[in-house]
């Protein structure tokens, strides 16, 4: 067992079933000290599992079981090779450019193809019945999958920050959801204002991230058009 990541809802280890032989990515998370707002109490971990269990889907991290084990939450996935932030990190040395220097056709279209299919992983959560706000977008939710099935390799993790959204209910002011939820580099100004919001809350970030992708000055982005609520 081997670590790949951590943060601030738990640990992420590489680990082989001793029964199939096969590698997973186990999500390791403390159930003391870990409740949402909001949540009745129900620990992150726990809320999370229950999301995966919903989103069964090539866009999304293949969830495989979840447990409890004295006082620890344990969430079995799929290993992912790389996450989208690994990708940024490299993708100038890989194709030999500085940073800040123009991309050429190759990496830029592979660029595309990136934002593409993050952008399809997104929608597929905005279109459940009721909808479902993410919360959590950021390159280190997005990963790369090893297992390459329909030419698909972007795939959305960790949904533990995750809600449905109904129109008729959480634009009710006594009913709006959960205020400043997130990363806050990444966070919509109406979710840290504590206003009403939807999924365009996800669509904010998904602006930021890819500002990152294309290495977009991010003080260049005009947002004074940006409605929070109106479709």
């Amino acid at each position: 067992m081997s670590m790949i990541g951590y943060g601030g809802f738990g640990t992420v280890y590489k680990v082989q079933n001793k029964y199939d032989n096969k590698i997973y990515a186990i999500k390791i998370q403390a159930t003391i000290n870990s409740y949402r707002a909001g949540a009745k109490y129900h620990p992150i971990a726990i809320e999370e599992a229950k999301n995966l269990l919903l989103v069964q889907s090539e866009y999304v991290v293949q969830y495989y079981d979840s447990w409890l084990e004295g006082n620890c939450t344990y969430i079995q996935m799929e290993l992912c090779s790389q996450s989208l932030r690994n990708i940024m990190e490299i993708k100038p040395q890989v194709f030999n450019r500085q940073i800040g220097h123009p991309m050429d056709c190759v990496e830029y279209f592979i660029s595309c193809e990136i934002f593409r299919q993050i952008l399809e992983s997104v929608q597929y959560l905005h279109e459940f019945n009721p909808q479902i706000i993410h919360r959590g977008i950021k390159p280190d939710n997005i990963l790369i999958t090893e297992n390459v099935t329909n030419g698909r390799f972007i795939k959305l993790c960790d949904f533990g920050l995750a809600t449905y959204h109904d129109k008729r209910v959480h634009f009710r002011t006594e009913r709006k959801h959960d205020q400043d939820v997130g990363d806050m580099k990444y966070i919509a100004p109406e979710v840290v204002k504590g206003e009403k919001y939807s999924i365009k809350a996800d669509v904010y970030c998904l602006s930021l991230i890819g500002g990152e992708l294309f290495e977009v000055d991010l003080d260049e982005i005009n947002l004074d058009e940006y409605d929070p609520i109106n479709d």
